[in-house]
């Protein structure tokens, strides 16, 4: 007959009371198994057949079942000598709902919960599931949501099963009321409120969300807050005590901080210990803490890492240097000791690439000036790194320098890239009424199949004008760098398929040339170019008084030999949408003896990017150009003009529109008289001065930030004429007064200020701008929303 040693009802605190008879076990038998495995019962069993049974040892059992988790009840009776086991299953989850959440995932909670034991599947506990609404609780408070609420619903099924529904009011982040600063008599509470990411409520604030109170941001308000008095000498400065009250509705949070700032202390010695391995003075002249300073602990770690990278560029990879700060609070001074430890030298064993999916490893090998097999230099490694991201291929570079393993004086250099877009490629189709149906399409390809050389493809097709262009340039025509470019052209306008020209005049021109390049530093070089071009001018219907002029004593057909010598510079991060460093060029062209003409320019471009926080900067741009004739030419062509306005320019005016102006047409017969009322077009000029000043900015609500780039712009700029006509100088009677642009005033300059966007795309770098004039030269045609494909700002 069965009897029941151990009701169910019993606690293991109980079991201890309960007398049973003692036997040896000759069989167990377990009952009420479903999901559950015997064998998982008599793992986890500490009885065995042939053992004796006694109080304690049940006590034992009890528990060890109990301990597995899987069991809401067990008895343990006896059936003769056989032990009988019955338990009730816990009940298994067949399914989690959450809703109402929107500041943490369901994705993220899920995860979670499944880290916790609560996923579909497994066996449900309550006391994990109140753990797991706790927890849930503290992360939501974490945010700043004091205000939120977790309910969890257990709703019973068929089979032992139940289903788990959490319903979440996530509530409001409580708002930043007040924050306070108690104990501060050096500086200001304003000047350390300031120091604060926690910003109290303002008109800003719905746009920065900077009010929201979080733990993680006080925590780091209150470091910063901590660096700022270290940094000016206050090395006792603690923070005794931080409150943070919350209002009766949970919506609002008032802050207060308390400090003790102690006394101000100043530098009394500064030591080198250690094996320094450069010679001392090289690394005296690194210390950035003298004697006599106020103490700042940001000095302080400055001039470590300037040591540790010191001997990193002889190959230390592993040095560490530590400064050591010893106060005397007798005289309020410091002896700073830096402890100089450089460890074995580390050599490189193995460059590897990763994430160049397109860009073959030769490309990146090229610009390394850190070669395997040579001692790891920090300086040549980043030196490397920097030529990586200046080829504009990709979209970050990251280098990491870990050590072999089981060496201790040898590293890898592994560079990991992210490729991104290195060209654009346009495709045009279209019917205009006079010139019929027009085809075109180019490519430019600065990486072309992962080679490294750039190439580019243009062709324009209408029933009245044909244009063709090729150009090639390989940047390693020779392993030092000495680069190989060469282009063609020709351009062609036919004018018998046209019955109204809408254009001045027209250049059909073919040619081509060859340009070298020599670096002579890691961030300039040398350009050498020579060209030679057919040029053949042909008048229109709206032919210009200044154009028969040149015509009458220069003919319409010329053959010119150029020669150009520029230098360039660049420091810049990265090839394209780059934000720290600079670059310039200086560029002379003229053309050499035997061609029919004579004339030369010189252009001088440059930008400066200056770092204001981590994600902002301001651009600094400009160019100068002048261009004349010399020898037996009486003036600058007019088909070799600057001109001003449009992307790259003077944005918020249309392409060209700035400068001098033509005098108006005769039409095809030079000796008609002027029409006073005929606007005059844009004729450019020989000088060009231009630039502005871009504050550029993180696009908001966007993550990835590295194929875009915001900017808000001051452009400034024009085209201005020293060899003006007469008609231009003096103006037309009746009608047009003189040219301003005619005399070299920088008073007549051209300004705009706006808003723009690059994207950078398969397609290539997409541009838009909004931009509104401030200064506005007469005849200057504005034009608010422009738009460009394949060019940057």
């Amino acid at each position: 007959m069965k009897r029941f040693l151990l009701p169910a009802a019993m606690t293991a605190l109980m079991i201890p009371a309960v007398q049973a008879e003692s036997f040896t076990i000759n069989d167990i038998r377990v009952n009420g198994l479903q999901r559950v495995s015997a064998g998982s019962v008599f793992g986890a069993l500490p009885l065995s057949v042939g053992d004796q049974v006694s109080d304690q040892r049940l006590v034992e059992a009890t528990r060890a079942l109990f301990k597995t988790g899987f069991f809401q009840d067990i008895q343990l009776g006896r059936d003769g000598n056989v032990l009988v086991i019955s338990v009730v299953e816990r009940p298994s989850i067949s399914g989690i709902e959450i809703e109402g959440n929107k500041a943490i995932s369901t994705e993220d909670l899920l995860k979670g919960l499944n880290q916790s034991g609560l996923a579909e599947g497994e066996i449900f506990q309550r006391a994990t599931l109140e753990g797991v609404r706790n927890e849930l609780q503290r992360q939501y408070v974490a945010q700043g949501r004091y205000s939120a609420e977790i309910q969890a619903e257990v709703i019973p099924q068929p089979r032992n099963r139940v289903a788990l529904k959490i319903t979440i009011n996530e509530g409001s982040v409580a708002a930043i009321q007040h924050i306070n600063v108690v104990g501060n008599t050096v500086f200001a509470d304003e000047q350390l409120i300031d120091l604060f990411e926690l910003k109290t409520s303002n008109w800003l604030s719905f746009f920065k969300n900077d009010d929201k109170y979080a733990r993680e941001k006080l925590s780091g308000d209150l470091e910063r807050l901590r660096s700022y008095y270290l940094d000016r000498g206050y090395i006792n400065m603690d923070i005794t005590s931080t409150q943070v009250s919350i209002t009766p509705d949970k919506k609002h949070v008032y802050i207060t901080v308390n400090v003790d700032e102690g006394e101000k202390y100043t530098i009394r010695e500064v030591k080198l210990t250690g094996d320094l391995k450069v010679p001392q003075e090289e690394v005296e002249a690194l210390l950035l803490v003298q004697q006599g300073q106020v103490f700042s602990r940001k000095l302080m770690t400055t001039t470590s890492e300037l040591v540790t990278r010191r001997l990193g560029n002889e190959g230390y990879t592993f040095a560490n240097v530590n400064g050591i700060p010893q106060a005397h609070d007798e005289d309020n001074s410091v002896t700073i000791t830096f402890a100089v430890d450089p460890g074995k030298r580390a050599y490189v064993n193995r460059i590897n690439f990763r994430g160049n999916t397109k860009t073959e490893d030769e490309v990146l090998r090229r610009e390394m000036r850190q070669m395997e097999g040579g001692w790891a230099s920090t300086y040549l490694i980043d030196q490397s790194k920097a030529r990586l991201e200046r080829l504009g291929y990709f979209k970050e570079v990251n280098v990491e320098t870990p050590a072999v393993p089981g060496s201790d004086d040898q590293v890898d250099v592994n560079y990991s890239v992210e490729e991104q877009p290195s060209g654009s490629i346009t495709a045009s189709v279209g019917f205009a009424q006079n010139a019929g149906l027009i085809l075109g399409g180019s490519i430019s390809q600065n990486n072309f199949l992962g080679s490294g050389n750039k190439v580019s493809i243009g062709l324009t097709r209408s029933e009245y004008q044909e244009s063709y262009n090729f150009g090639f340039v390989d940047p390693y025509w020779t392993i030092d760098g000495v680069s190989l470019g060469y282009n063609a052209f020709y351009r062609t306008t036919d004018y018998d398929e046209l019955n109204t020209s809408v254009s001045s005049y027209a250049v059909d021109s073919y040619g081509g040339g060859i340009n070298i390049g020599y670096p002579i530093t890691e961030t300039s070089r040398i350009n050498y170019g020579l060209s030679v071009q057919q040029d053949d001018i042909s008048t229109g219907i709206y032919t210009v008084d200044e154009i028969f002029d040149f015509m009458k004593q220069e003919g319409d057909s010329y053959l010119n030999f150029k020669g150009s010598i520029g230098w360039s510079e660049s420091t810049l991060n990265r090839g394209t949408m780059a934000t720290r460093g600079y670059s310039q060029s200086l560029v002379l062209e003229t053309t050499l003896p035997g061609s029919d003409l004579s004339f030369y320019r010189l252009d001088y471009n440059g930008q400066v990017f200056k770092g204001l926080t981590q994600n902002t900067a301001l651009r600094f741009h400009g160019r100068l150009g002048y261009a004349d004739s010399y020898g037996s030419t009486s003036e600058l062509p007019f088909y070799e003009h600057y001109y001003a306005g449009g992307f790259g320019s003077v944005r918020g005016y249309k392409d060209s529109s700035l400068g001098p102006r033509s005098t108006p047409s005769r039409g095809t017969n030079p000796g008609t008289a002027l029409d006073p009322d005929q606007d005059p077009l844009p004729f450019g000029g020989n000088v060009l001065v231009q630039g502005g000043v871009e504050y550029l900015f993180p696009m908001p609500f966007v993550k990835d930030q590295r194929s875009l780039r915001t900017v808000l712009f001051w452009d400034v700029g024009n085209v201005f004429d020293t060899n003006c006509s007469d008609t231009q100088k003096n103006g037309v009677p009746g009608g047009r007064s003189k040219d301003a642009a005619c005399d070299l005033d920088l008073s007549n300059l051209a300004s705009s200020v706006g808003v723009g966007l690059t994207w950078v795309t398969a397609l290539g770098p997409l541009s838009f701008s909004l931009g509104m004039p401030i200064m506005k030269p007469d005849d200057a045609d504005t034009q608010v929303f422009q738009f460009s494909l394949g060019q940057t700002f």
